[in-house]
């Protein structure tokens, strides 16, 4: 559906990255929500993300209908910006939520992985790996459940790809040798979110990014004494660091991770039919209500001048060529 920026009051920002920021945005009839995902072409054009842009906008409309992603309303373009306008989800991100508790309680954990499993499954039926999972990529919607956000590193793989990216933390380590991979590098990452949710920090971490690698590629997952014993050995099966032996990518593919013990008291069927009451209700004064989210400075007018005069030089009809799907 193409975007009426004009038929929406765009409000504060809630969340920024290197291309551009979220805002928070209502429609002026009905009054509805929205996040407004703004991109300055200038930035996208500069770090040569055009292609992941447009594959974004595209794997997103893929994501349709799915509970656990988060859906895509509308696309739109001027000059100087790209848009998609996407539905709001108010509760925050895991990572704040992690910030101020440290660890979460074992059913808490469960219960948000296994939505993240559920949402993988829908993305490796139709051959998209996801590619950036972490806590700041997870919402919570008002009533508690998961949301994955962002999918600039989303791509369609039917077999390998061998691009390096993803967050330093949560990559496996074949994108780390540049070796070729497929889904397991996401069953992976799922494996370094249990950790983190029940540990309060991933495994592998080191302030140096060199060292952090080497610790993927060679180091043990260590666990406290008092880390949960079934999720122990699901993260030691989800982090097996040849991809062919990792859980989720046997011959029981995802029924594998469904089936493991950690996983006992999951209703498979009634989670993803959302009607498993969630164990934490983000707390909201309103529909509009942003105070899960951190504060961010909004854009000066300098700043929106220079989105628009970085791209003197470029005609308005290369510009929309460049993002035809917009």
């Amino acid at each position: 559906m193409p975007l009426e920026l004009e038929e929406f009051a765009l409000q504060r920002t809630l969340g920024t990255g290197s291309f551009g920021r979220v805002l928070l945005a209502q429609h002026r009839q009905t009054g509805a929500f929205y996040a407004l995902k703004k991109l300055r072409k200038s930035e996208v054009i500069r770090l040569k993300q055009v292609e992941h842009t447009n594959s974004e906008r595209s794997l997103l409309g893929r994501a349709r209908g799915h509970p656990f992603l988060a859906q895509l309303q509308a696309t739109g373009q001027d000059r100087a910006h790209l848009y998609l306008l996407l539905e709001y989800v108010g509760g925050g991100e895991l990572f704040s939520l992690l910030r101020k508790v440290k660890t979460l309680p074992v059913f808490v954990a469960q219960f948000y992985a296994a939505q993240v499993v559920l949402a993988f499954e829908h993305l490796h039926a139709q051959d998209i790996l996801y590619r950036d999972l972490k806590p700041e990529n997870i919402l919570l919607s008002a009533e508690g459940n998961v949301k994955l956000v962002d999918f600039g590193f989303a791509k369609v793989v039917r077999d390998q790809t061998w691009t390096l990216c993803g967050t330093p933390d949560y990559l496996a380590p074949e994108i780390i040798l540049g070796t070729g991979y497929g889904r397991a590098v996401d069953w992976w990452a799922l494996g370094i979110l249990v950790y983190e949710m029940l540990a309060g920090f991933p495994p592998f971490y080191h302030e140096s990014h060199m060292k952090l690698y080497d610790n993927i590629l060679h180091a043990d997952v260590r666990f406290a004494p008092s880390f949960d014993a079934l999720a122990r050995d699901l993260v030691l099966r989800l982090t097996d660091k040849n991809p062919a032996l990792r859980l989720g990518v046997l011959a029981g593919g995802i029924e594998d991770i469904k089936r493991h013990p950690w996983f006992q008291d999951v209703d498979w069927d009634r989670l993803l039919a959302l009607q498993v009451r969630p164990p934490y209700r983000p707390r909201l004064a309103g529909a509009g209500d942003c105070s899960n989210f951190d504060c961010y400075p909004e854009e000066t007018p300098e700043e929106a001048a220079q989105a628009l005069s970085a791209l003197d030089g470029y005609s308005a009809q290369y510009l929309e060529s460049l993002f035809p799907d917009f």
